[in-house]
This record gives C-alpha cells, sequence and structure tokens, in this order.
C-alpha cells in the first residue's frame, strides 16, 4: 500500500489478527448464551445501552485531544454505518474516555472498544496509549441515562478544566440514544 508506513501496516495486521480471535470467541459465547434460562432475560438486555470507561496506561496524558476526538468520531460514523452501532455521548478527558453505546444484538463491546482504542491510538500515533481494559455497565431500567450523563459530563469541571462543563471542547453526542 503506497504511502503507508511498515510500522502502520504491521499494526492494522495486529488489529486484524486481534479482531478475528475477538469475533471467534464472541461467537463461541454468544452460541452459549442462546442457551441460557429464559429468567435471565430480567438479566440480559436485546439491545443494551453500554457506559464505558477506559483509560491510558499509567495515566499518561492523551497527546492531543483533539486528534483523538476526531478519530472517536470518525470511528464512531462509521460503526453506524457498517454495524449498526451508535455512540450516544462522550467525554474524551486528558487520560480517560466515557462513552454510552449500543449495538444491535449481534454487538461485541469488547471487539468495538478494541477497535475504537486502536483507531484512536494510530491517530494519535501512540500504539501503546491506552490500558488493555476497560470498565463497562449496563443501564438498567432503574438507572437514569441522564444522571450518569450529567455526572461524566462535570469531569472537566472537577478536574479543574473548565468553569463550566459546556466549556469543554472534547465532548459530544454521535447520536440521540434514548435508554428505554
Amino acid at each position: 500500500m503506497a504511502g503507508v508506513s511498515p510500522a502502520r501496516l504491521r499494526l492494522w495486521r495486529h488489529a486484524y489478527r486481534v479482531q478475528v480471535a475477538a469475533d471467534t470467541a464472541a461467537s463461541t459465547v454468544e452460541g452459549m448464551i442462546k442457551d441460557r434460562p429464559r429468567r435471565l432475560d430480567l438479566v440480559y438486555i436485546n439491545q443494551p445501552l453500554y457506559f464505558v470507561t477506559f483509560a491510558t496506561r499509567d495515566r499518561k496524558r492523551v497527546p492531543s485531544l483533539h486528534r483523538a476526538q476526531l478519530a472517536l468520531e470518525q470511528y464512531t460514523c462509521c460503526a453506524i454505518a457498517k454495524f449498526n452501532v451508535a455512540l450516544g455521548r462522550y467525554v474524551i478527558m486528558p487520560d480517560h474516555v466515557h462513552l454510552f453505546v449500543r449495538g444491535d444484538p449481534n454487538f461485541v463491546l469488547s471487539s468495538w472498544t478494541g477497535g475504537l482504542k486502536r483507531a484512536m491510538s494510530v491517530a494519535l500515533e501512540s500504539p501503546r496509549l491506552w490500558q488493555p481494559v476497560f470498565f463497562d455497565h449496563i443501564l438498567r431500567s432503574d438507572e437514569s441515562y441522564a444522571e450518569k450523563w450529567n455526572y461524566v459530563r462535570d469531569n472537566p469541571v472537577r478536574a479543574g478544566l473548565v468553569k463550566a462543563a459546556e466549556d469543554w471542547p472534547y465532548q459530544g453526542e454521535i447520536v440521540v440514544i434514548d435508554r428505554a
């Protein structure tokens, strides 16, 4: 591929191999979940809304919040079209990211999040930027998406980065997602 460095090509090939392995594992888990007892339908939501947080390694600062935001928005716009995955609200902090995401019944959160972290790492030219793990939480009926969002949105204020949450430029909403 003309114009692509050998290092970036190796990174893309590695990302592809990781994606194939994740897809294989996901289909195995999906087969196991299909046989779950009906009472677990109360726990397993058909199209859950996930609250996700991932952080940089050793709380290292993201090299460019602007480039990170562009990569996040580009990745998620492609995910809408190709995979029917919607990113709702998000906040990018200097050393971590909070977001709300929902996918169709075939959605595999770990694969999607890994792809997002890879896309952001490539855009930032920082291959080992993110911790390999992430935190996720399914918002259930007794929880409020608005309450969670208000807490997340105020992170830059609590960190002393801005006086008002709306002044933080590295936040947004790609798709309006209702929790219900």
